[in-house]
């Protein structure tokens, strides 16, 4: 029996980390050939050698490093069918505290990544006439939360550019999405998060946690199996049809 993505080469951005590497797991199961990157050699090799596929580190903010990764790919497995721009970075703080360089920072992971790997991998795709790119934005980039301006501005950002390049890409058969999970349990993005609002707020984690759960109409937060699936169903035939949408992943936590 032929699975899913038999043939198909898939790029994930930010794959140490939990949700980037459930991705790629489900990914490599159903044939895909996985190349991973992230800002780590020695965690990228270290995924590497549990999913049994190939890889290279880059700092998706450094445009020569992002230009390395698809020589790469491309030299390993051949153009890329489906790019997964999952790297990114979190932060919280009132407004008037953020720095200059805290807010650039934000905006170049969240934002310039997904951009440098779009840039290079789009004429493979258009060459092919066909891809998939699914870039990560969050419920922050649809609406925004306390403490978290720089974060929310930059993830508003990557809806904004996935529609555009919806539009822009559509004649060449070039499907564009994005994920707007909420928080997700057992990953790096909440361990941090929740620590900024511990310390924000001045409360203990147990009720940070329930503050936000409470929240939620499913009362539960996200795991990354919930987020990394909705991702592959986006990478597959059955969202064909399926182009510049912002799907959330928040247990009805965002509805629009």
């Amino acid at each position: 029996m032929q699975k899913e993505f038999e043939g198909k080469v898939a790029l994930i951005t930010g794959a140490t980390g939990a949700i980037g590497k459930g991705v790629a797991i489900k990914l490599k199961n159903q044939g895909a050939k996985v190349f991973i990157s992230d800002l780590k050699q020695e965690m990228v090799d270290e995924v590497c050698a549990e999913l049994g596929c190939a890889g290279l580190a880059a700092d998706v903010t450094n445009e020569g490093q992002v230009k390395q990764v698809v020589e790469k790919v491309t030299e390993t497995y051949g153009a890329v069918d489906i790019l997964v721009n999952v790297a990114g970075i979190i932060g919280t703080g009132a407004v008037e505290d953020l720095t200059e360089d805290v807010w650039d920072q934000m905006f170049a992971v969240n934002c310039k990544g997904s951009f440098f790997f779009t840039k290079y991998i789009v004429p493979q795709m258009k060459e092919k006439g066909a891809g998939k790119i699914i870039n990560f934005s969050s419920k922050s980039g649809k609406t925004g939360s306390a403490l978290m301006s720089h974060y929310c501005a930059a993830k508003g950002a990557i809806i904004a550019f996935t529609q555009a390049l919806a539009y822009e890409l559509a004649s060449h058969n070039i499907n564009v999405n994005c994920l707007c999970p909420g928080i997700t349990d057992n990953t790096g993005v909440w361990n941090t998060c929740s620590a900024g609002y511990i310390k924000d707020m001045n409360l203990p984690r147990e009720e940070v946690v329930d503050k936000f759960t409470a929240k939620i109409p499913l009362g539960r937060l996200a795991s990354i199996e919930d987020v990394s699936s909705v991702t592959v169903f986006l990478a597959s035939k059955g969202a064909d049809y399926m182009t510049g949408q912002a799907i959330n992943v928040t247990g009805g936590r965002e509805m629009h």
